[in-house]
């Protein structure tokens, strides 16, 4: 070290590599969601039908979508592909958050997060067709069929690409809820039997959840909320098998 040198300097230098290394990361994370949503600009139209057809389905007969705004037909399609890029996109994205957290990590926290960061992302992938599959074709029968005497169901296309948006982030988040309590119990701040006492409000607090995080409907609030739950049960269950296990690692490393 010479005598301009100084552990100031140091940190300065440590931190920017930090933020360089962030916002290499970052870039990469950027343009893989630029590639994916590239490729399936072609298909944007494929990408909407199929988006639009469980609302379609349920429309009364005659009935059709509408496009309010001059814009609209043209940028709703291209949101829609561009969500879908991101989505597409999701695996690099967590690679890229995974290698730059990764060499500050023990290797026992590399090895539990390598099947987490996999699990994440399957789990939301799982609650997005969750939402499709599930949550759309009800909710949206429901909606029909509760339309007064004499209004036309007409839904504005811009207005529907919003509302499944917000349904997709939703349950993909809400999904990750039984990694989250991995997580948790691992790094030791909490346990599964702590866990297990909070059941009662862990139930009061997924309607909640649910009303926060969905569009001002009882229906999707619901449908969110018990899978919220049930996927709280699961990660309880994992979270029980993860401390088994290492206690009996401990035992065979005292033996």
């Amino acid at each position: 070290m010479t005598d301009t040198d100084s552990p100031e300097d140091d940190r300065e230098q440590t931190l920017l590599e930090h933020l360089l290394e962030l916002r290499k990361r970052l870039m990469r994370a950027l343009y893989a969601i630029a590639g994916a949503t590239i490729v399936l600009l072609p298909f944007s139209q494929e990408i909407y039908s199929f988006m639009a057809e469980p609302m379609l389905r349920h429309l009364p007969e005659g009935s059709s979508m509408i496009a309010i705004d001059v814009t609209t037909p043209f940028l709703t399609p291209f949101k829609l592909t561009l969500m879908c890029g991101m989505i597409l996109a999701i695996p690099v994205v967590i690679y890229q958050v995974w290698s730059f957290v990764a060499p500050g990590l023990y290797d026992r926290e590399k090895h539990l997060a390598k099947p987490l960061l996999v699990s994440a992302t399957l789990l939301f992938y799982l609650g997005c067709a969750f939402a499709y599959y599930i949550v759309f074709p009800v909710a949206f029968e429901f909606f029909n069929k509760m339309a007064p005497e004499g209004v036309a169901v007409s839904t504005d296309i811009k207005s529907y690409l919003q509302f499944i948006l917000s349904l997709f982030f939703a349950f993909g988040v809400a999904f990750e809820l039984p990694i989250a309590i991995i997580i948790l119990v691992a790094l030791g701040v909490t346990t599964p039997a702590k866990l297990a006492t909070k059941r009662p409000y862990i139930f009061v607090g997924a309607f909640a959840v649910g009303m926060l995080l969905t569009p001002p409907d009882i229906i999707s609030q619901t449908l969110l909320a018990i899978p919220i739950w049930l996927l709280f049960e699961f990660g309880l269950v994992l979270s029980r098998l993860l401390v088994s296990k290492r206690r009996e690692a401990e035992q065979e490393t005292e033996s």
